[in-house]
């Protein structure tokens, strides 16, 4: 038996560890060299993990674990064999053509598996929009639920949190963050925590702009067609500041 170490490869500089979002196929599958295998979460991205060679595959991680880069996922037997396919029925010879009956009401499609099952990537858009799968119709292949059928049930305003219209309840639940997600909450505090944050007032005598501009208001719209602004007093007061401090202008 000839077996290949599948290690995690690097998604990126400074990026030491990866959590395993989902495992694309099952263990003891059997999977084709560069079929997508899992989906991988680091700090900048989500990344698919493509399988280095043919074989049978035994994972190595559970969906959730995090993993450092060059640690090793599962094993591929590259020795195992694909296994055969299903050859085709031979078809029969068609007997001489005999008048046909009376039409019978068609029979009803058997329902498969699928229907009504979202792939990998329609399923983690599922959990984070709120929405079920049996409100999304799917159109993928005997009814699985694709990524562009969440998208669409999302543009049609189904977006699983009204109340009104799906009847929501004020269940609570708790779900892991991606580490995208943990990273990006974790700049979000450091920037609240380490940012000096302030406001400065500046308070400044208006009652000349408000007479000149009551003066010359109606004169103004009679000669421009427009109304005499406070717009154009801000901007004059700007250009003389300017040239008394040209600095400013230079930054």
């Amino acid at each position: 038996m000839s077996q290949l170490e599948m290690k995690v490869p690097s998604p990126g500089e400074s990026i030491s560890e990866v959590e395993i979002a989902t495992w694309l196929v099952s263990d003891g599958d059997y999977v084709e060299k560069d079929q997508a295998i899992a989906e991988v979460d680091s700090d900048k991205a989500t990344l698919e993990l493509p399988a280095e060679a043919a074989g049978i595959i035994t994972l190595k991680a559970e969906e959730g674990d995090t993993i450092e880069v060059g640690a090793v996922c599962c094993l591929i037997d590259t020795s195992a064999k694909a296994p055969a396919k299903k050859a085709a029925p031979a078809p029969k010879a068609e007997p001489a053509p005999t008048p046909a009956p009376a039409p019978a009401p068609a029979p009803a499609a058997k329902a498969t598996n699928a229907a009504g099952h979202p792939s990998p990537a329609a399923k983690k858009m599922l959990a984070e929009s709120g929405l079920k799968a049996s409100q999304v119709q799917g159109t993928g292949r005997d009814g699985r639920i694709l990524k562009q059928d969440v998208l669409a049930a999302l543009a049609a305003g189904f977006d699983g949190s009204s109340a009104a219209q799906w009847g929501g309840s004020r269940e609570v639940r708790r779900e892991k963050m991606s580490m995208l997600r943990r990273k990006v909450a974790e700049r979000l505090v450091g920037v609240k925590n380490e940012t000096a944050m302030l406001t400065t007032f500046n308070e400044v005598d208006m009652k000349p702009v408000m007479d000149l501009r009551a003066k010359y208001k109606d004169a103004f719209r009679e000669a421009h067609g427009v109304g005499l602004g406070f717009m154009s007093f801000f901007t004059k007061a700007v250009t003389h500041a300017i040239a008394q401090f040209p600095a400013v202008n230079g930054m």
